[in-house]
């Protein structure tokens, strides 16, 4: 069941046109993630899809228009975007209890959603006293506190430490777990990859490859070679042909493989192959 379609979408501001013609779906229960290098259009994507911009062609969440949603779709739906709306001088309890009686949420859940968080322990900290990665924790416990079937992340962990970035990575994949689907927008290659069910790259406005991120990498693999890890540490690179079938053989009967993996492409690489441009960029 698709919760997300695009058709044909389009998006200018005054002459420059940032998105041309978008179409994708992204179904229920998946992480989506969304890669291009800043000003490639993900933002823009997303502002649509939450109602705040309008745009050409056909934009759709739970088979509801974007440009009409209303408060059905807001009740079914979770965001963490740049602009945060958390209020800076209000302690942590103090925001989630403003925005579990929008929900009509009880106290509870919301010590539930800190909890789920790692936020526990911390409900009386003043928003400005917090760290970055606090920040985000308490952005994420606000979008998920009324439960959302759909969660948009705009670059969750950009600009965070790998540890905490790895903790809002397991929390995510909690949420998909529990049925939620979620749309991520990034340009860290490597977080896609071990994260996302599906992904799009998106080049100056368009989708220029979409799939699984490992069917995507080796459908762009042009050098088929092994590498190969030797036990006494020696690196080796053959051309992945079957006359060289019998040395890998060898290798294996005499103890001395300890690794062997293909060649293909990351992320990065495949951006750069289509588009010329490095994808961090």
């Amino acid at each position: 069941m698709a919760i997300v379609k695009l058709d044909k979408v389009t998006r200018s501001f005054g002459v420059k046109q940032v998105l041309c013609g978008v179409s994708l779906q992204i179904e229920k229960g998946d992480i989506f993630g969304l890669l291009g290098p800043s000003g490639a259009g993900k933002t823009t994507l997303v502002n649509i899809l939450t109602g705040q911009l309008s745009c050409g062609g056909t934009a759709e969440i739970f088979g509801m228009n974007c440009g009409r949603i209303g408060r059905e779709v807001y009740r079914r739906t979770g965001a963490v975007l740049d602009n945060c709306g958390l209020y800076e001088r209000l302690t942590c309890m103090d925001n989630m209890k403003l925005f579990a009686r929008i929900h009509h949420i009880s106290a509870a859940r919301i010590a539930e959603t800190l909890r789920e968080v790692g936020l526990n322990g911390s409900e009386r900290l003043r928003v400005k006293s917090l760290s970055k990665g606090m920040r985000q924790r308490l952005q994420l416990a606000r979008a998920i506190l009324h439960t959302p079937e759909l969660l948009f992340l705009d670059e969750p962990t950009s600009g965070l430490d790998p540890a905490t970035a790895e903790e809002i990575h397991a929390l995510m994949r909690r949420l998909r777990e529990n049925g939620t689907t979620l749309f991520l927008t990034t340009h860290n290659m490597d977080e896609a990859y071990r994260l996302c069910d599906r992904i799009a790259l998106l080049h100056e406005g368009q989708i220029v490859e979409e799939g699984q991120p490992a069917a995507i990498c080796r459908r762009h693999c042009s050098d088929s070679e092994l590498h190969i890890v030797t036990s006494d540490g020696e690196e080796l690179s053959l051309p992945n042909l079957p006359e060289n079938a019998e040395a890998v053989a060898a290798m294996m009967r005499k103890g001395k493989l300890r690794a062997i993996h293909s060649a293909e492409p990351d992320l990065g690489t495949v951006f750069l192959r289509l588009t010329g441009k490095e994808l961090t960029q």
